[in-house]
């Protein structure tokens, strides 16, 4: 939430987040793409609140692992799954096929929809590696293991400001403060995920 209200700080656009509406409705994830998930959260925010919602959806493509986690980053080793529980299983699944090719890609969806259901979708997308053992203290879940293409830390070694640069939830909130920012002032409630 805070990433997002230092990009609009010059703006008229004002966010609320979910804490400002505390009998919304919880949301389950049953899409199978980041894009289903981001409009079913954000439209049903939306439709409760009577506001513009901002609802994202992201996670871990894995090539060899034919796009797992994917939309069940969060949830991959089940649905009480701790980061330290995904990351474990991501690596097990790996060392299966220790001859698998390790590209992987983070991607995220924002979807932003209006109480009249109208949705408008931003992404971001950040290929690299997944690397054999974690390194970093930072960031969450598999950040200890992916390193974007054309670096030499993980995200979980990198400062935030550096992170936040070049991720995928990054790219996403540039191209979503671009356009926004060339439109008239709206007042966004902001259901946020990772």
């Amino acid at each position: 939430m805070e990433e997002i209200r230092r990009m609009f700080m010059e703006t008229q656009i004002s966010f609320l987040d979910l804490n400002d509406f505390p009998d919304s409705p919880d949301v389950e994830e049953t899409g199978s793409t980041f894009a289903e998930n981001a409009d079913l959260k954000a439209c049903t925010i939306s439709k409760y609140t009577q506001r513009f919602a901002l609802a994202d959806d992201s996670g871990l493509v894995v090539d060899a692992l034919n796009g797992e986690p994917g939309v069940r980053s969060a949830r991959y080793a089940g649905a009480n799954a701790t980061d330290q529980d995904n990351l474990n299983l991501l690596l097990t699944n790996l060392h299966k096929d220790p001859q698998a090719s390790r590209t992987a890609h983070f991607e995220c969806v924002l979807s932003l929809c209006s109480p009249q259901g109208i949705v408008q979708r931003f992404s971001g997308l950040v290929d690299g590696v997944i690397i054999e053992t974690p390194k970093g203290n930072n960031g969450f879940g598999y950040d200890p293991v992916f390193v974007p293409r054309g670096e030499r830390l993980t995200f979980a070694e990198m400062p935030g400001w550096q992170k936040d640069q070049i991720s995928h939830r990054g790219r996403a909130l540039a191209a979503m403060a671009k356009a926004l920012t060339r439109q008239q002032p709206v007042s966004i409630g902001a259901l946020n995920n990772s």
